[in-house]
């Protein structure tokens, strides 16, 4: 059962049934034919079809945002923005996504030699519900640009969303089935994965599901693209601007009420600056209006579920035993929701659960460091290896140290941020393989070298 919940109060909004494994396997044949018309499709088309889709995104901009605060709380100035974000997407690929997949040539001794780039074939992308329109958007339109068809298996808690996005992907022109919502469980995926027209599978989820798809994948065969979680740094060097700094940090670390994968859920400052910069946060966090999202000046809404927030304040309160120190918030808000204050711990260290764990929630964690050495020890003492944030007056020193560091991306003088520009991604527990950018358009492709005598 695939049940939609209001966060703020805990009431059900809408349930949808799961579907049956027969219907599952119609859908995704379907989606392959579908997937063989479309990689026939003028680049002009798919083109045009792109932007019809930003245009409907942009028309239906209120409903889909709306759609998103009832489903998981998100702020409605949030879930505007992530609208807009998603039909920049569609702008962006429209534009380039073509030239992307232009043929590379290579000088050799044959008369012409050269890569192409065709589809892959029929992508599963099971997608997660702390940005539910964002995060299938991020993987279907490259997908769909690189001309393969999509089978999308989103969040038990966030169906409706994604609904939504295939009905507007349906009125902008795009082939009937080329994208396609199933509601299943876990245990239908293999039954999916194992489909011969499946090429690639994608997933943005945490560590435990990644590694259970990338065995599933392995097992027949599969390429998988993973997206996982993150516990990135934010590191403040002894020469580093701390009230931008702190603003920064407050900023990322509280948007969608903490619950996104590349915030700074590691704050690493070196002597010179950490007292400055504790206070700082503090002033600022205790300043936050906890309440309905829907609400213009409210800063904080619920959490996506009680179950998360109660996982989040366990791993608050083993910390402060293990001698962390809470300056604000981390007690559990009273009503039905799924509220959490915004919260301050200091003086958090390796082997507490909010240094070595991923904390997906309103929480901010200060490491002190003993100097700027040591603080760039600390930032790659995770197992995870999504993104960093660098700040420092010096950009050129800062740049050289941002080499040594083991992440996917990293930001001088700014917070980690996905932009279709550039590619998204991370290394080590955080996942493997690109999206956006050329690099994640290429994910859904399979390279052909051409010789000509």
């Amino acid at each position: 059962m695939f049940i939609s919940r209001d966060p703020c109060s805990g009431a059900i909004i809408q349930t949808f049934r799961s579907h049956a494994l027969t219907r599952v396997m119609r859908i995704v044949d379907r989606v392959a034919a579908a997937q063989v018309r479309w990689a026939a499709t003028a680049p002009s088309e798919r083109s045009a079809c792109l932007m019809r889709l930003a245009a409907a995104l942009r028309g239906q901009r209120q409903m889909l945002a709306s759609t998103m605060t009832d489903e998981m709380g998100k702020r409605s100035q949030e879930a505007l923005a992530e609208v807009d974000k998603c039909a920049v997407v569609c702008d962006f690929y429209a534009v380039h996504g073509q030239t992307f997949l232009e043929p590379e040539r290579f000088a050799t001794e044959a008369g012409e030699s050269y890569v192409e780039y065709p589809p892959a074939g029929v992508v599963l992308a099971v997608m997660p519900w702390n940005f539910p329109l964002w995060q299938i958007v991020r993987c279907v339109i490259p997908a769909l640009v690189a001309g393969c068809g999509v089978v999308v298996k989103p969040a038990s808690c966030t169906p409706a969303s994604a609904l939504m996005l295939e009905s507007l992907a349906a009125g902008a022109g795009f082939p009937p089935d080329l994208l396609r919502i199933i509601l299943a469980d876990h245990a239908k995926l293999e039954a999916v994965v194992a489909h011969p027209a499946v090429a690639v599978v994608a997933l943005t989820g945490s560590g435990g599901a990644g590694r259970v798809l990338a065995a599933l994948a392995g097992r027949h065969l599969k390429r998988s693209v993973l997206e996982l979680g993150g516990s990135d740094a934010l590191i403040v060097l002894a020469d580093g601007e701390v009230e931008r700094a702190a603003q920064a940090a407050v900023s990322a670390r509280f948007l969608n009420c903490g619950q996104s994968c590349i915030a700074p859920k590691r704050i690493i400052a070196v002597p010179e600056v950490a007292e400055r910069l504790v206070g700082l946060l503090q002033a600022a966090i205790a300043t936050m209006r906890v309440g309905d999202p829907r609400l213009a000046d409210t800063d904080l809404g619920p959490m996506a579920s009680r179950e998360g927030r109660a996982r989040l304040h366990a791993q608050v309160r083993a910390s402060v035993a293990a001698g962390a120190r809470l300056l604000c918030g981390g007690e559990v808000m009273a009503g039905a929701g799924a509220f959490y204050p915004p919260t301050l711990l200091d003086h958090v260290a390796p082997g507490m659960p909010a240094f070595d764990e991923e904390l997906f929630g309103p929480v901010a964690c200060v490491t002190r460091a003993t100097s700027d050495s040591h603080a760039l020890q600390l930032a790659a003492a995770t197992p995870y290896g999504l993104g960093a944030s660098l700040w420092s007056a010096d950009t050129e020193r800062a740049r050289r140290l941002a080499r040594f560091m083991p992440v996917g991306m990293v930001a001088v003088n700014a917070t980690v941020r996905s932009d279709p520009r550039l590619p998204f991604g991370g290394v080590k527990a955080s996942g493997y393989g690109r999206e956006l950018s050329y690099h994640g358009l290429r994910e859904f492709t399979s390279p052909r070298s051409v010789w000509v005598a």
